[in-house]
């Protein structure tokens, strides 16, 4: 079946794929007493723990309304890591579904990444509420908002396609994502400014630019940067490099596709 093909069936399915998004946030916050609120609380209360760390007794931050800074960075953060790590499983965990009925099997990451972002979604008024309760300027940047998101929905998607289906093959997939994932949080400028990043580094007797390069080789410190001149520093200056990185994730997002749709067939005698 060719890709145009496949995409077409894939549009004949929107309703299973909302049917899945929406057993996902009810399954989510079954028997919990916050429910969804639960979408504000989280990244809430890590903004809290982080704020309280690098600014109140480290206090090396060194930047206004920190706890705004911060939480511009974490929501997209958590929804990208939440997003890849339930969606590593997505095929395994739904065997009983994969065994039994047809269905293109995307279906099941892609209804993931949309639960994450509805949850990305009502969490942003929190973010607007906190900032305008602070103090903190937004400006029309932030009228852009939906252009990283779009960004960050593709390459999670793609990410997600390679590491689910890896996922089939190699169980151990899973156990070393949570390893990855730490350190990519750290690799990505959550709780500091990339500008801390020394522009100048030497490794092996070559001086390179650290700055640029994390920005090249990881994605998610581009989009990330692109939120917080959006919603903090209520301008922008690297539209090269979101152009770069929507570029980037398109590439992976293919990638993701066809290595996924190479594989799906075999789903179901793997899991």
């Amino acid at each position: 079946m060719g890709l145009p093909s496949r995409l077409r069936e894939l549009w004949q399915y929107r309703e299973l794929i909302r049917n899945l998004v929406v057993r996902d946030l009810k399954v989510r916050y079954r028997n919990s007493l916050l429910g969804i609120v639960w979408s504000w609380a989280n990244p809430l209360l890590m903004m809290l723990v982080f704020t309280v760390v690098f600014n109140f007794l480290f206090t090396q931050s060194g930047l206004n309304h920190y706890h705004v800074f911060l939480l511009c960075a974490l929501l997209p953060w958590q929804f990208f890591a939440q997003s890849v790590t339930e969606a590593t499983n997505s095929i395994v965990g739904n065997a009983h579904l994969i065994k039994k009925v047809y269905f293109p099997r995307e279906v099941l990451p892609i209804s993931i990444i949309l639960s994450n972002l509805v949850n990305f979604v009502i969490a942003l008024p929190v973010f607007f509420g906190l900032a305008i309760v602070s103090g903190a300027p937004l400006t029309p940047w932030a009228l852009l908002l939906p252009v990283p998101i779009f960004v960050q929905v593709m390459f999670s998607l793609g990410i997600c396609l390679i590491l689910s289906t890896l996922n089939v093959f190699y169980r151990d997939t899973r156990i070393i994502l949570s390893v990855v994932m730490q350190a990519w949080f750290f690799l990505t400028p959550v709780f500091y400014p990339i500008t801390r990043i020394d522009q100048e580094k030497a490794l092996f007797g070559l001086t390179f630019d650290a700055q640029l390069w994390l920005r090249r080789l990881n994605p998610m410190a581009s989009v990330i940067a692109s939120y917080r001149d959006l919603l903090y520093w209520g301008t922008y200056t690297g539209l090269d490099f979101l152009l770069r990185t929507a570029l980037t994730s398109l590439i992976v997002l293919a990638i993701g596709y066809a290595v996924f749709l190479r594989y799906s067939s075999r789903f179901g005698e793997e899991v």
